[in-house]
């Protein structure tokens, strides 16, 4: 039995006792002894009907295109996070305890959040759909094939790859340069092994032998097109707007997917992938789950049709997006929000005291142990993503994710940090309590919403030059002295304005633990310069990336895997996922 707090702990500096320490089961124990809603009493909750739905079981379900073209009728409340930890301080899990808080409030709410990748689920973090009393069910199902968007996924891309190597072998018509060609293939699992590879070996029957790269599925441009598009007909004009490389000769025509003629069989694959899924919380709330590209190396937002579709079905619609406020929630205003015409209310800033110690200097294996130095040297990190939200126009509230470790002390310098910058605060303690323990943010966030201070606009025009872009990004978002440019990179920015792609958005792709692209540089740091080391079209998708530091598009596995603690027993049932 989770034991907890009976007074809010934003009404510090009254004293509070601790939290004593409680054993929690393990996540895939909560959801494997919950009782699920059948989903069509789920859907009811939003007024959805069996004629909206496409059942996938008794738990999960796809949902009608059209709802998404309805009239919206909630608030769109975005979750972020300080640079996180290797473990992450419960984003997801925050976000899924708020919907639940809102809905024990008597509130119409959806959550929408994106679906897991099996990599970081076999890799570093296990299961990825929230944690504790604040998951996503069926949490199984979620974490592995799901309705099974991802090998859509996979298998469009693949398609693509295997027309453009097929064209290079019945005679190339189209003149491809093979030395040029910029589209991956993909997977989705860690594994280093894939980042540089050769194909087309054995002959001339075998194929045209050349260098060839894996991404992982979330670095997909086609899971960032699913993502954002809006409509079948705006997903196959997307597809079509791939550019897979570019031809012989000075001038470098780009050739895209169009001109493979691959787009419509790839839209065919994509028909039910685009669909948003419904499942639920712990609770048994509504809960879309669809689309999944990562924050650090995409743009990493849940889709556009499954957002749209819950403002027109919720009052309030909680989302959240990867990582930090430097790399989800910038991308989330500046592409996502662009692209859509969203308009969020309000904003909820995760933090842990454990993250903001470790940006003070403690070393890892004392995160939890007071340490009230090292917590005042990482307040300068919060202090940062608070003004980074801010300055997009969305009214704050941080979120305290409270950990047993946590003493009185070290909460009360987080709450007083966050009121000096003016912002609202609530402890959050959804892992332990569940919707009962986000109670208290989730009063914050209503308090934000009924104020009505939203503003939101991008941080930059898109019509902008890309280098200028960047910079912008770089010096108000990281806090960069400036940019500097591999050779590569120049030649593609020169490139990619000169076929037109200079007026798009711009997705940065950086380590997620820092606001610099180095990942051992913690807290705020000043005076540093971001090195861009290049810059590629995702034409389809409507953006143009730019790669820092030595963030990679396909990760490796860790020495221990959490693969290697997980099994399936005699009856069935799965052990070890999380």
């Amino acid at each position: 039995m989770a034991v907890y707090l009976d007074s809010p702990i934003s009404h510090l500096p009254s004293p509070i006792s601790h939290l004593p320490s409680m054993s929690v089961p393990s996540d895939i124990e909560i959801a494997q002894q919950a009782k699920m809603r059948p989903i069509t009493d789920v859907a009811s909750e939003l007024d959805l009907t069996p004629d909206d739905l496409d059942l996938y079981g008794k738990y999960k379900a796809k949902i009608s295109l059209e709802v998404s073209e309805r009239p919206p009728r909630g608030k769109l409340v975005l979750v972020t996070a300080i640079n996180p930890t290797a473990a992450g301080e419960g984003k997801t899990t925050t976000s899924v305890g708020l919907t639940q808080a809102f809905r024990r409030l008597g509130k119409r709410v959806a959550l929408c959040i994106r679906e897991p990748s099996l990599g970081p689920v076999f890799g570093v973090k296990g299961g990825a759909a929230g944690g504790g009393y604040a998951q996503v069910l069926p949490m199984d199902d979620i974490n592995l094939h799901f309705t099974g968007d991802f090998h859509a996924i996979s298998s469009t891309h693949a398609l693509l790859s295997a027309m453009l190597d097929n064209h290079l072998q019945q005679g190339n018509s189209l003149g491809i340069d093979p030395r040029r060609i910029t589209w991956p293939r993909t997977i989705d699992m860690n594994d280093r092994a894939l980042r540089k590879v050769i194909i087309g070996l054995g002959g001339p029957a075998e194929g045209v032998p050349r260098e060839e790269r894996f991404v992982i599925i979330p670095a997909s441009e086609i899971m960032a097109i699913v993502a954002l598009a809006s409509s079948v007909r705006d997903l196959e004009e997307r597809l079509a707007r791939i550019i897979v490389g570019s031809t012989y000769g000075a001038n470098r025509k780009p050739v895209r997917a169009g001109d493979l003629k691959a787009a419509g069989a790839m839209g065919l694959l994509l028909k039910d992938a685009i669909r948003p899924n419904l499942v639920q919380t712990l609770e048994g709330g509504p809960a879309f789950v669809h689309a999944g590209p990562f924050g650090n190396i995409a743009h990493g937002c849940n889709s556009v049709i499954a957002t749209r579709s819950a403002l027109a079905l919720a009052d309030i619609v909680v989302t959240e997006a990867g990582f930090g406020s430097d790399l989800g929630a910038e991308k989330f205003f500046d592409i996502k929000c662009r692209t859509a015409g969203l308009q969020p209310e309000a904003a909820v800033l995760v933090a842990t005291i454990r993250a903001l110690k470790l940006h003070g200097g403690a070393p890892r294996t004392k995160l939890g142990a007071e340490d009230l130095g090292a917590l005042e040297r990482g307040l300068p990190n919060l202090d940062h993503h608070i003004m980074n939200v801010k300055q997009f126009g969305l009214p704050v509230v941080v979120a305290v994710n409270r950990f047993t470790s946590d003493s009185d002390a070290e909460l009360k310098m987080v709450v007083d940090a966050a009121r000096r910058a003016g912002v609202r605060v609530a402890m959050n303690e959804v892992w332990a309590r569940g919707g009962a323990g986000g109670e208290e943010l989730a009063h914050e966030v209503l308090g934000l919403l009924a104020e009505g201070g939203a503003r939101f606009a991008p941080l930059y025009d898109a019509s902008l030059p890309i280098r200028e872009k960047i910079s912008i990004v770089a010096s108000r978002v990281y806090g960069a002295a400036g940019v500097d440019y591999s050779p590569k990179a120049d030649r593609s920015i020169e490139y990619l304005q000169s076929i037109g792609l200079g007026t798009t958005p711009i997705c940065m792709a950086k380590t997620q633990y820092s606001l610099t692209d180095d990942a051992t540089r913690l807290g705020r740091p000043t005076g540093f310069r971001i090195a861009v080391n290049e810059v590629y079209p995702a034409a389809g998708a409507g953006f143009v990336v730019a790669q820092c530091g030595d963030i990679m598009t396909m990760p490796g596995l860790p020495k221990e895997p959490a693969a290697e603690r997980m099994a399936v027993r005699p009856d069935g049932s799965i052990v070890g996922l999380f």
